[in-house]
């Protein structure tokens, strides 16, 4: 089975790999003319490494990862108010780790070229169209080096093309830009010592754009040195909107100091933080409304392209492994590739719907929300309830990750 899939980002190589591992010909377009370690740092959480161990990435994961041990939240004054362990300290069989998105990212597409062939990820197509046929699909691309027109015929195409994916726009015309709440994300990543005892993400703050966000993505070199430290500040636009001009566009380090200048918290200098970023750009923070369909007959979405969500709860990027793995697994199980992507859906599409509503509520971080609210840390049975209520609707807790079946799948098997 001939699997063309748009975007060769982290879902789209996760599915590359995951179907070459099923016994099926994945083929990778991504419009890009080079792919490069861009980005800055990403949370994947047990559901995910567990995902990619199971790939047998375990050990090329850990060797460009650190693997935090708790998650901090603090008021704005930097006093907490809740904090709990992560991934094997909570009592999952697998970690969670930080990490940077472009080693993430270099890693996998070096697994790709190895395991499905150096030839599979064709770079510089851009996606146009596709076409149903009797038994299989025709996917239209314009080749950007040439300027020439590339058709690729399949047994399915999936969409792993991010937020703004043409092939979701095909799917769901006149759905319009992303949606935004008026948050911009400043995001920089920055030598620094380890904060609040090391292996830690803190959160600090309240709503959202009045956070503050740091965690290291690797262990310094000599105790007490430097780490690489990925770190977010919020900033809140007065009318919220769907306009994305703007995103990513570089952000001057005295804005950013102008930005951080109200901020006061007792265990980082953040002024000493920023100065050191080697650069710093924003993000908005968009989504988009939950969608109806993801798969039409042979053709279907994986990752951003399907589910877009606020990043709350650190899970956009792990559900997006989750859901290629789950597509290859459907795919393996199934003759007809309609039916398989239907089974595929049926097992993904409401509960990532419901996630990035849940997102929307801030997740697990209404517990700081809370605590700004009373002036003070939420009971901790309520907060609890919180932070457990949202793992159970991720489908990641201890109980049903540590015990649910694999979703590897042999060529045999078919």
């Amino acid at each position: 089975m001939k699997i063309v899939v748009v975007g060769g980002g982290v879902a789209g190589l996760v599915a590359a790999l995951s179907l070459r591992a099923a016994g099926m010909t994945p083929v990778v377009c991504e419009s890009a003319r080079e792919l490069r370690a861009l980005g800055v740092g990403i949370n994947l959480l047990p559901h995910a490494v567990r995902e990619l161990t199971e790939l047998g990435l375990g050990d090329a994961l850990d060797a460009i990862a650190l693997p935090p041990e708790r998650l901090v939240y603090c008021d704005r004054r930097g006093r907490r108010v809740w904090d709990e362990p992560l991934g094997l300290e909570a009592g999952y069989k697998w970690p969670q780790y930080s990490v940077h998105r472009g080693k993430l990212q270099m890693m996998l597409l070096d697994a790709v070229r190895t395991r499905v062939g150096p030839d599979v990820i064709r770079t510089g197509m851009a996606f146009e169209r596709f076409e149903p046929q009797e038994r299989g699909v025709a996917a239209h691309f314009t080749d950007r080096n040439t300027g020439g027109s590339v058709v690729i015929e399949a047994d399915a195409l999936v969409g792993a093309d991010g937020i703004d994916s043409r092939l979701r726009a095909r799917l769901h015309p006149g759905e319009g830009a992303p949606s935004g709440n008026g948050v911009r994300m400043w995001r920089g990543m920055s030598r620094y010592p380890h904060i609040l005892g090391g292996r830690t993400i803190v959160v600090a703050g309240g709503r959202p754009g009045d956070k503050f966000v740091a965690y290291p993505v690797e262990d310094p070199a000599a105790e007490g040195g430097p780490t690489l430290m990925n770190w977010v500040l919020e900033i809140r636009d007065p009318q919220p909107g769907e306009a994305t001009d703007g995103s990513y566009r570089p952000v001057a380090v005295d804005e950013a100091l102008a930005g951080a200048a109200e901020w006061s918290l007792p265990w980082v200098d953040l002024p000493e933080l920023i100065r050191g970023s080697t650069g710093i750009h924003e993000y908005p923070m968009v989504d988009r409304d939950p969608l109806p369909r993801w798969s039409f007959g042979r053709v279907t979405l994986v990752g951003d392209a399907a589910h877009p969500m606020y990043p709350m709860g650190m899970n956009g990027g792990s559900q997006s492994i989750v859901d290629a793995r789950v597509l290859a697994w459907s795919l393996a199980h199934h003759d007809d590739p309609v039916r398989a992507l239907a089974r595929y859906e049926d097992l993904r599409r409401e509960p990532l719907n419901q996630l990035v509503l849940a997102n929307r509520e801030l997740g697990p971080e209404r517990i700081i929300a809370l605590a700004e609210e009373v002036g003070g840390p939420v009971p901790e049975e309520h907060a609890t309830a919180l932070s457990q209520g949202y793992k159970q609707l991720a489908g990641c807790t201890t109980a049903v990750l540590n015990s649910r079946d694999s979703w590897s799948v042999s060529p045999v098997s078919r």
